[in-house]
């Protein structure tokens, strides 16, 4: 079953319409496992490390049509738990 993170939200529709106001879709791992995100994780220096990383390694063209990040789930979830996620 696994935590959970506040503000971080495991998705497994693919459809825009399931992401609320002020949240986006991410795609992370081997398996593109979606998460919706809080738009306040953009702000945090650690998490634009991977904003980096990703445009380095797609570009603007992300396999999954969404933002895509590269890194594990595991480490993308270690480094979301750090934040004061609301």
């Amino acid at each position: 079953m696994g935590f959970r993170l506040p503000g971080i939200r495991r998705s497994s529709s693919k459809a825009v319409d399931d992401v609320p106001k002020g949240y986006l879709a991410v795609y992370v791992g081997d398996k593109m496992k979606r998460f919706v995100i809080p738009i306040s994780l953009l702000n945090q220096p650690s998490f634009q490390e991977l904003l980096i990383q990703s445009e380095n390694e797609f570009g603007y063209e992300h396999p999954m049509g969404g933002l895509t990040i590269p890194c594990s789930e595991d480490a993308f979830l270690e480094l979301t738990s750090r934040f004061n996620v609301k």
